[in-house]
């Protein structure tokens, strides 16, 4: 029977660094596991390709997903939706792959009780004070939009009890580091692999029987 793969869930505040930390994991081929891609309703920013970084769909488009019960799960963020397709998911995890989220909070917590059996780690930036500067540094948002993000980090910040593990991104190195010792310990976790050993002792009784 084909072992079910592991469910990672990356999260944290908006600019707190978990494309950047995503991409470096998915770059350095450290473990076989597939990234799933969101879906937005945002506007794609430069540098970014559609079915890449996001499946980029309109307000319909997406609100669709939803109706049609598509939707791991999704939340809506400074005005746009951000979502994770079920079917792609699912198929992966019953492959036996290991399977990458990077969402935001809100979203981390609806997979939460849809997944309890998955690994969750909240990426968090070393203070607000970085994270104000990395948002400016960005050049992405008014003024206005940042300082709404800096509040909702706070709060979300608030939720980390929710998690598993907490990892400072203060070098993007160091935070990928910290994420690949999280999945290898648990992998080696015993409700992960206790039925692997049932069943090679059900195996071993049966060819002595």
């Amino acid at each position: 029977m084909q072992e079910r793969g592991m469910l990672i869930v990356l999260s944290g505040p908006s600019g707190v660094g978990k494309g950047t930390v995503r991409q470096a994991m998915l770059a350095g081929n450290y473990r076989d596991f597939k990234y799933s891609i969101s879906m937005t309703t945002r506007q794609m920013r430069p540098g970014e390709q559609d079915g890449v970084d996001y499946y980029f769909r309109t307000k319909a488009q997406f609100e669709q997903e939803i109706a049609e019960g598509g939707m791991l799960e999704y939340a809506r963020y400074v005005g746009n939706y951000y979502g994770t397709p079920l079917k792609y998911v699912n198929k992966m995890l019953d492959d036996g792959q290991d399977v990458l989220l990077e969402i935001e909070v809100k979203g981390a917590m609806q997979v939460r009780e849809k997944c309890p059996d998955g690994v969750f780690i909240f990426l968090t930036p070393p203070d607000l004070i970085e994270l104000k500067h990395r948002l400016t540094a960005r050049g992405t948002d008014a003024p206005d939009v940042i300082e709404r993000r800096i509040a909702q980090a706070a709060d979300e910040i608030a939720m980390m009890e929710n998690y598993d593990y907490a990892v400072v991104n203060d070098q993007v190195e160091l935070a990928v580091r910290r994420i690949e010792r999280i999945i290898e310990a648990e992998h080696l976790r015993v409700p992960r692999v206790i039925d692997r050993y049932k069943g090679m002792l059900a195996h071993t009784q049966a060819q002595q029987g």
